[in-house]
C-alpha cells in the first residue's frame, strides 16, 4: 500500500492534473491508499456526524506523540477527501492539528470550489471532528 504524500507532494501531484477529471481520479486513488479500517471501528463513536456519506475516522496517539488517523468511507471520492485531510496532518501532535489551518492548503488545491456543496459540508465537518478530537486530546 502506497504512502499518502506529503503537503508539498500532494499539491505538486494535484497541480499536475490537467483537468478535474484527472484530479477526481488522483482522489479516488488517494482513498485507496487508506489502510482498510477494521470491521470494530466502523462504528458510532467513530462515525463523523455531518457528512452526507458515512464517514469513519479514528484518531490515535503513538508513543512519541504525534496523532494517527485512520479512516473509511462509503463513497470512494469522500473516501479520497479524507485521504487528503490526513495527509495534510500527517506527522502532527494534537496540539499541531488544533493550530494548523487547513483552508490555505485547500484553496492551494482549489478544492472546495470544484466540490458539491454537501461535499464541502462535509469536508468541513471531517475536519471540525479531528480538531475536536485533538484537542481533547491535548
Amino acid at each position: 500500500m502506497a504512502a499518502l504524500p506529503d503537503k508539498e507532494k500532494l499539491v505538486r501531484n494535484f497541480n499536475r492534473c490537467a483537468n478535474w477529471e484527472e484530479k477526481y481520479l488522483y482522489i479516488i486513488e488517494l482513498g485507496q491508499r487508506l489502510p482498510a479500517l477494521s470491521p470494530e471501528a466502523h462504528n458510532a463513536d467513530n462515525l463523523i456526524q455531518g457528512c452526507q456519506s458515512q464517514v469513519w475516522i479514528v484518531m490515535q496517539r503513538n508513543d512519541e506523540g504525534v496523532i494517527e488517523l485512520t479512516g473509511d468511507s462509503d463513497a470512494a471520492i469522500v473516501k479520497g477527501l479524507i485521504a487528503i485531510v490526513f495527509a495534510l496532518y500527517q506527522q502532527m501532535t494534537p496540539q499541531d492539528i488544533v493550530a494548523f489551518d487547513v483552508r490555505p492548503w485547500f484553496e492551494k488545491l482549489a478544492l472546495t470550489q470544484h466540490l458539491t456543496p454537501s461535499r464541502s459540508q462535509g469536508l468541513e465537518a471531517m475536519i471540525r471532528a479531528i480538531r475536536t478530537k485533538a484537542a481533547n486530546l491535548s
